[in-house]
């Protein structure tokens, strides 16, 4: 017997909440990432629920045991409980009538095995009881102890069920994954043309988390070679993926997010409108597509510290090493600080004339390195005037 040593078992909301779906009976389980994360040792974030008992009745023990609901997914099976101030997600065991390819019909059961058969991949699959004991209804042990990839039953008709789940696994393989089953694989590549009826919005939602993986150069590379980044992502070229990886393992990346940077090496053009990236991660994709053709103190200077950074660890993995010491010249860059403003050019200059030689005399700032005194950048701004 496997049994889980979670620290959220210990939760105490989270033992109110089991022990309330429990008392008249019911199966009460943990499921899902939790125990996933859990057995490898990784952190949990969201905690859910599976049960026996049906929605109406998660609603009236949770009433019973003083605790509220939302029934924020009701129509699915679907009631968050609420226990110390946190809501706990309990859905019902299910199994599926019918599917279409973006959702399912389905029917309650009362067993664990019917429930584990329509969910996605073995790993995902397992089960803790409030004591800890792991319950194991598809095999997902074997395959989350080797990190093997494994659809639950036909991989075609679970991707048949949610296209979307074509990306789920090569988002999970670069998370927790160090082997793809092969009929999961050529079930991706078979059917990937199903993720066309899927919206942008969940597909940005997968491939931003799957670009955030530690290292989710394999499983893209996979992707490719299956014409699933392609089909996402016209145009995308992830073979210097591997090398940008080791980029931010040899210089570091301080703060800066991971899947932005990963997702401008790849060059995909229209990434913005295929993804359905937001206003600002759209507004981030162009600055660092505009540092990438600037030095790195200019595109400090011009666009700020962070595209900078981020365009020189692209650059670095495509073969343009920087030179020591860049960090301090981006900081240079960054904090620079052009001395000329448009009073000082008053009255002598106005209208477009005034930006002209303002713009004139930043170039030149820009381009000596930020060295240029104020007296020189006066000249130069005031040289046509001069000259007319």
């Amino acid at each position: 017997m496997t049994r889980l040593n979670a620290p959220f078992l210990d939760d105490p909301a989270l033992k109110r909440v089991l022990a309330a779906l429990a008392a008249q009976g019911a199966q009460a389980l943990v499921v899902g990432g939790a125990v996933r994360n859990a057995l490898l040792g990784e952190p949990a974030s969201d905690v859910d629920i599976s049960t026996s008992a049906r929605p109406q009745d998660t609603v009236r023990l949770a009433q019973a045991a003083g605790l509220r609901s939302v029934p924020t997914g009701i129509e699915h099976g679907t009631v968050t409980v609420i226990a110390d101030g946190r809501g706990f997600e309990v859905t019902s065991f299910r199994r599926d009538v019918e599917t279409d390819g973006r959702r399912a019909v389905v029917a309650y059961s009362d067993r664990i095995e019917d429930d584990a058969q329509r969910r996605d991949f073995t790993m995902n699959a397992l089960y803790a009881t409030a004591s800890g004991e792991v319950l194991d209804p598809v095999g997902g042990l074997p395959d989350l102890a080797a990190r093997r990839l494994r659809f639950v039953g036909d991989p075609r008709a679970r991707i048949a069920e949610d296209y979307l789940r074509i990306l789920r696994f090569f988002r999970l393989l670069a998370w927790y994954g160090r082997e793809a089953d092969l009929h999961a694989l050529a079930a991706c590549r078979e059917l990937r043309q199903g993720l066309a009826g899927i919206s942008r919005e969940r597909i940005g939602h997968e491939m931003r988390k799957l670009l955030d993986a530690p290292d989710p150069a394999p499983a893209t590379a996979l992707m490719a070679e299956a014409g699933v980044l392609a089909l996402v992502l016209p145009g995308a070229d992830a073979s210097d993926l591997p090398e940008l990886i080791e980029v931010e393992r040899e210089y570091g990346t301080g703060a800066l997010p991971c899947w932005p940077r990963r997702l401008a090496l790849l060059g995909a053009a229209g990434a913005a409108q295929a993804l359905r990236l937001s206003r600002d991660e759209t507004r981030a994709q162009h600055l660092i597509a505009q540092a990438l053709r600037l030095p790195a103190p200019q595109a400090a200077y011009r666009l700020g510290r962070a595209p900078a950074a981020q365009a020189v660890l692209i650059r670095a993995a495509r073969g343009d090493r920087p030179a020591f010491g860049w960090c301090h010249d981006l900081a240079r860059g960054a904090g620079a600080q052009f001395p000329l403003a448009a009073r000082d050019l008053m009255p002598d200059l106005s209208g477009p004339a005034l930006g002209q030689a303002l713009r004139r005399a930043e170039d030149a700032f820009v381009e000596s390195d930020f060295t240029l005194p104020r007296q020189a950048l006066l000249r130069i701004a005031l040289q046509h005037k001069a000259e007319n």
